[in-house]
C-alpha cells in the first residue's frame, strides 16, 4: 500500500511525498482508512515510534473545514516536548495546505505569546493537559465545536498523574465528538476511560499488546551495587557507536551520573527537572544533531522524547513497572531499525528479570561484564575501521602532502601504521591494562547469603526493630503519580539507609502520611532538607497508623487498591518488593576506575 491510494487531499500527499513518506507504517495502514471512512470512536495500541502523529494527523488534517475559524480539532500530549513534536509534525503534514492554523499549548513558555497565536482561532490545538485548562478556565480556548478529540500517549498521562485532568477535558467537550485514543499500553485504567466516555469505540492493536518491540534486543549485566557506574563506562567503551538514553530512577542520580561521564571525558548531557524550558531545549537539540551521544534522563523528562535512531536504552536501575520498561525499551528499535536495551542490575534483582520476561514474553541475555581486553580489540578495530572509511578531501589535503612525505619518510608502512593506532589506542590500553574483573563470582558469599550492605549494617536489624512510631507527612500524593513503592523507593533514594523501617503508608491527592521509628525520624527529616520538590513534617496531631513493622507487602497491595500492572514478588521483608526503592546503588565512590580514562573523547 502507499500513501495514494489512502484517497488524501492532494495537498497533504504532496507534503507526504517532500518529506519523504512513501508507504505506511502499519498503524498508519490501519488507522488512516478507519477514520476516514467510519465514524465511531477509536482506541489504537501502538509502541512509540510506529508513527501515531501521522496515524491521526493526516486524516484530521483531511476533514477538517479550512474555512471554519473555530477549534476543530484538539490533540493531548503528555509533556510539552512531545506537544512541541507532534505540533511541528502536522505543520510539515499541512505545510501545501492554505488557512490551515495550528497552535501548540503548553506549560513552561510565557503565555503571553500562546494567548497571542490563539487570538487567530486556530483550527488544531496541540496541549498538555495542564495548561489546557488553565487557558479554557479564563475564557481563551472554547471547545464546544470540538469534531476530534485525540489523546497521544495516553498511559504516559496516566502515569503523570493527568487523571483529573482527562476527565474533566472529556465533560467540557461536546458528546458529539469523535475521540481517538493512542497509547503503547492497555492499563485498566485506560480501558474504564473508554468504556466511560468513548462511544461504540473500535480497538486497532499493531504488534503485541504490552510488549516491546520485536526489534529491540534485551540484555542484562548483574554488577556490584558499588561497581554500577564502572559497569555502565564497560558497556559504553564496547559500543564507541553507541547513541542512546541513560535512565536513572531520580533527579539527583541523573545529575551525579551525567556529570561523571562528562568529567570522565564521554559525550553526555544530563535532563531532569531542574532544567528550565530553555536549558531543556539546548540539550535535546544537541542530543538530536548527535552533538550528544549519551542522554541521561529520568523517566519524567524523557516521557515524550521522539529521537530517531537510536541504538541503545541502558537502564541505569531497573523502573518501577513493566509499562515504564516497555516505554524505555520502544524508544530504541524504531522504523524496522535494531536496537539494544541493557538493564545494569544486582543479583538480588534477577526476579525483576523474570517478570518483565513474563510480562512482555521476551527472553533476555544474561551477559558477562567485558574485560578490558574486549574493550581495547573492540576499540582498536573501530578506529581501523574509521581509517578506512575515512573521506579524503584530495584538493585540500595535497598542498600538504610533500612535507608530510618528506617527514614521515623514515618510517617503515608497518611502523607509521603502528605509529598511527597508537595515537589514538594508547590511552585506552594505559587504562585498562590493570582493569579488574567486574562479574560478580558464581559462588560469592555475598551473593549466597547476603548477610551485610556495603556499609557494614546486618540486613537482620531491618525486622528486629520496635518502638514507638511516629507519622511524617510529604508533599507528594496521587497527583504526582505516587504510589506506595514509589514513596519507598523516594525514601531510601534520599536517607540512603536500607535500615529506615517504612510502616503504614496512606496517600491523598496531595499528600503521603507514613510512619517511622522515633530513633529514626530525625534522620528522614534531616535527609529531605536538601531536597527543594520535596518537604517532609511531623503529621502534627495525628498518630502512627501501625507499631507493626512486618507488614506483608500483599496486604499493603490491598490497603492502597494498586492496580497498575507492576513487578510483583512475594517476599514479607518491609521494602523488599520491587519498586520500593532499595539503597541507591551507584558507583561513585568506587575508586578502582575512577580516574578518567581520557579527557578528550569527542566522536
Amino acid at each position: 500500500m502507499t500513501f495514494k491510494e489512502l484517497n488524501l487531499r492532494a495537498e497533504i500527499l504532496s507534503a507526504v511525498e517532500e518529506l519523504g513518506y512513501e508507504q505506511p507504517m502499519p498503524v498508519q495502514e490501519q488507522v488512516i482508512p478507519y477514520m476516514l471512512t467510519e465514524v465511531s470512536d477509536l482506541v489504537a495500541l501502538a509502541q512509540t515510534g510506529t508513527g501515531k502523529t501521522a496515524a491521526f494527523g493526516l486524516p484530521i488534517l483531511n476533514m477538517i473545514d479550512v474555512k471554519r475559524r473555530d477549534v476543530q480539532a484538539l490533540v493531548l500530549a503528555p509533556t510539552r516536548e512531545l506537544c512541541i513534536q507532534i505540533c511541528n509534525d502536522l505543520k510539515g503534514y499541512s505545510k501545501n495546505m492554505s488557512d490551515v492554523h495550528i497552535v501548540p499549548v503548553y506549560g513552561g513558555e510565557d503565555i503571553r505569546k500562546q494567548l497571542k497565536e490563539l487570538d487567530r482561532t486556530p483550527q488544531i490545538i496541540v496541549a498538555t493537559p495542564g495548561r489546557l485548562i488553565d487557558l479554557t478556565e479564563r475564557g481563551k480556548i472554547q471547545l464546544g465545536n470540538i469534531n476530534y478529540l485525540v489523546f497521544d500517549e495516553a498511559d504516559e498521562m496516566l502515569n503523570m498523574g493527568f487523571k483529573e485532568d482527562i476527565e474533566t477535558i472529556l465533560k467540557e467537550t461536546p458528546d458529539t465528538r469523535r475521540t481517538l485514543l493512542f497509547s503503547a499500553t492497555m492499563p485498566a485504567e485506560i480501558q474504564r476511560i473508554a468504556r466511560q466516555y468513548m462511544h461504540d469505540y473500535k480497538e486497532i492493536t499493531v504488534g503485541v499488546r504490552n510488549s516491546g518491540t520485536e526489534n529491540v534486543e534485551h540484555i542484562y549485566y548483574v554488577s556490584q551495587a558499588r561497581q554500577r557506574y564502572l559497569v555502565l563506562k564497560r558497556i559504553v567503551d564496547l559500543n564507541p557507536d553507541i547513541y542512546g538514553i541513560v535512565f536513572c530512577r531520580t533527579r539527583q542520580e541523573t545529575k551525579e551520573v551525567a556529570d561523571k561521564l562528562m568529567h570522565d571525558g564521554y559525550n553526555a548531557d544530563a535532563l531532569h527537572g531542574d532544567l528550565s524550558q530553555p536549558q531543556r531545549d539546548s540539550v535535546m537539540q544537541k542530543f538530536r544533531i548527535r552533538n550528544v551521544q549519551l542522554l541521561v534522563a529520568t523517566d519524567v523528562a524523557a516521557r515524550g522524547l521522539d529521537v530517531s535512531d537510536l541504538t541503545h536504552v541502558i537502564n541505569y536501575n531497573l523502573p518501577d513497572d513493566v509499562e515504564i520498561y516497555t516505554h524505555r525499551s520502544g524508544r530504541t528499535g524504531r522504523a524496522n531499525k535494531t536496537g539494544i536495551s541493557v538493564s545494569i542490575i544486582h543479583s538480588k534483582e534477577k526476579f525483576k528479570i523474570k517478570d518483565i520476561e513474563r510480562m512482555l514474553k521476551r527472553k533476555f541475555e544474561q551477559r558477562q561484564i567485558p574485560n578490558g581486553l574486549e574493550v581495547c580489540k573492540k576499540q582498536l578495530f573501530y578506529q581501523i575501521d574509521k581509517m578506512q572509511n575515512v573521506e579524503v578531501n584530495e584538493e585540500q589535503i595535497e598542498p600538504y602532502m610533500a612535507q608530510i612525505m618528506n617527514q614521515l619518510e623514515y618510517l617503515s608502512k608497518e611502523e607509521l601504521l603502528k605509529r598511527f593506532v597508537s595515537l589514538e589506542f594508547n590511552r585506552f590500553l594505559d587504562y585498562y591494562k590493570n582493569a579488574s574483573d567486574l562479574n560478580i563470582p558464581e559462588h560469592s558469599s555475598r551473593e549466597r547469603d547476603g548477610r551485610s550492605d556495603r556499609d557494614g549494617n546486618e540486613r537482620g536489624n531491618r525486622q528486629s526493630k520496635s518502638g514507638e512510631r511516629v507519622r511524617l507527612k510529604i508533599n507528594l500524593g496521587t497527583k504526582e503519580g505516587m504510589s506506595p513503592r514509589r514513596i519507598l523507593g523516594i525514601i531510601n533514594d534520599v536517607t540512603d539507609d536500607k535500615t529506615i523501617n517504612i510502616g503504614g503508608i496512606e496517600i491523598t491527592n496531595k499528600f503521603t502520611f507514613f510512619d517511622v521509628f522515633e530513633d529514626q525520624k530525625d534522620k528522614v527529616l534531616n535527609s529531605f532538607k536538601n531536597t527543594p520538590d520535596m518537604e517532609v513534617s511531623v503529621a502534627k496531631g495525628s498518630r502512627s497508623f501501625t507499631n507493626d513493622v512486618k507488614r506483608s507487602d500483599d496486604s499493603r497491595e490491598k490497603r492502597f487498591s494498586e492496580k497498575r500492572n507492576s513487578f510483583r514478588n512475594d517476599r514479607k521483608t518491609e521494602g523488599s518488593k520491587y519498586g520500593s526503592g532499595r539503597k541507591r546503588e551507584d558507583a561513585y565512590s568506587a575508586k578502582s576506575e575512577s580516574e578518567k580514562p581520557w579527557r578528550n573523547r569527542r566522536r
